[in-house]
């Protein structure tokens, strides 16, 4: 498997910014993975940008009609956007378990699962238009550490969405200042 397929994360992503987007975004959906969540926003906003690491993702976002390019998160966008979305990798995956394919880069968000996140965190700010927003979901294997960081970086959040799995509970936050 080359992209990451539609699972419990990106419908969160998805129900908690539809309740977010405004007619007048102009929104970057940060790892796109098939264009599911971008595709449904796409039609709500003014504009929008799909991102992904990996290539067989961005082909894929294209091939469902959407502006979607490869990146590695943030800091390679001269554009400020008003919604920034993203299903980062939030799992730390053990070492038996990682395989350097591009599934793994989708869901390995490194120790504790935060160093995906933490980099998403300090390149947001530049990416943000004033009163700019962020929806990140994130896992109860976070906690606490997701929270310590968005308050690092000097960023409020409120928690949207919640859905609880078997093993863990998923949350949609918006971040912003």
């Amino acid at each position: 498997m080359e992209v990451y397929p539609v699972a419990e994360d990106t419908q969160l992503l998805l129900e908690a910014s539809l309740e977010e987007v405004r007619s007048e975004d102009l929104v970057l959906e940060v790892g796109t993975g098939s264009g599911f969540v971008a595709k449904e926003i796409s039609k709500r906003c003014r504009f929008l940008v799909a991102s992904d690491i990996n290539p067989h993702a961005a082909k894929k976002a294209r091939e469902a009609g959407l502006n979607a390019v490869i990146a590695d998160l943030l800091s390679c966008f001269r554009k400020k956007f008003s919604l920034i979305l993203f299903n980062p990798p939030y799992l730390e995956l053990e070492e038996f378990e990682r395989e350097g394919d591009w599934l793994e880069k989708a869901i390995d968000g490194g120790k504790k699962g935060m160093e995906i996140i933490e980099r998403f965190l300090a390149e947001l700010d530049d990416a943000l238009v004033e009163n700019g927003r962020a929806i990140l979901i994130h896992s109860s294997i976070n906690l606490p550490e997701i929270y310590e960081a968005v308050w690092r970086e000097g960023f409020k959040y409120e928690i949207l969405r919640e859905k609880k799995l078997f093993f863990e509970k998923l949350y949609a936050i918006k971040i912003y200042r």
